[in-house]
């Protein structure tokens, strides 16, 4: 990867505010620059990780396309239960629903993160890599599924529910990475920025935070 590329803030290719809350979270120098490409992936009969990725990886290209010699990271996150993608709920009564398939099971979160850059030859990957957490929920009454989504927290994301929020009632248990369910496994993004060339600790900063500057 090109040293300017290192030195300059990273570019999240995502509207979501968690991502970037994240990011913010670990002191990481970012800016961010949504993608236009939808999340439209033929998901009849592939592997959820499959679909994840690609929505990625295209999100990412596009937006490394646009911004050339500027290290982009992609994510997109999928929750499954029993095979299926339970994707954003389109409105109350489709959240609910969605609720009670997941009260009292144990469902999977897939976030898929996708680094690229166009150095001067075309957009291209250079790293890749889809986490995978364990959730599950306890039993959920009618009740609790009414005061959940009367909440309005659910419409806006995967699965229905938001961990990091009320939603957090509702989980009994995980197994895995907790900020891969809210959007972005953190500890895998630094790994693979670290194996990037990134050197993510500023030894000069307060506390040591991590800061997306380039190796001299």
């Amino acid at each position: 990867m090109t040293g300017s590329a290192l030195t300059q803030p990273l570019v999240l290719a995502s509207a979501s505010p968690r991502r970037a809350a994240l990011l913010a979270q670990v002191g990481l120098r970012f800016e961010v620059h949504v993608s236009d490409v939808p999340e439209e992936a033929d998901e009849a009969g592939r592997a959820p990780q499959a679909v994840a990725l690609e929505h990625a990886r295209a999100k990412a290209l596009a937006v490394a396309a646009a911004a050339p010699g500027r290290l982009v990271l992609g994510a997109d996150t999928v929750v499954v239960l029993d095979g299926d993608l339970l994707g954003k709920p389109a409105h109350a009564a489709e959240a609910a629903a969605m609720l009670r398939r997941l009260s009292g099971r144990e469902h999977e979160v897939i976030t898929a993160i996708v680094f690229a850059l166009d150095a001067g030859q075309g957009a291209r990957v250079l790293a890749e890599h889809a986490e995978h957490t364990r959730v599950v929920f306890r039993e959920l009454s009618e009740d609790e599924i009414a005061w959940y989504v009367a909440s309005g927290e659910p419409l806006d994301k995967a699965g229905a529910y938001g961990i990091q929020g009320h939603g957090a009632l509702l989980v009994r248990r995980i197994e895995g990475c907790y900020f891969n369910v809210v959007g972005l496994p953190l500890s895998r993004t630094g790994e693979v920025l670290a194996e990037l060339g990134y050197d993510l600790i500023d030894r000069n900063a307060a506390g040591w935070g991590l800061v997306g500057r380039g190796r001299p």
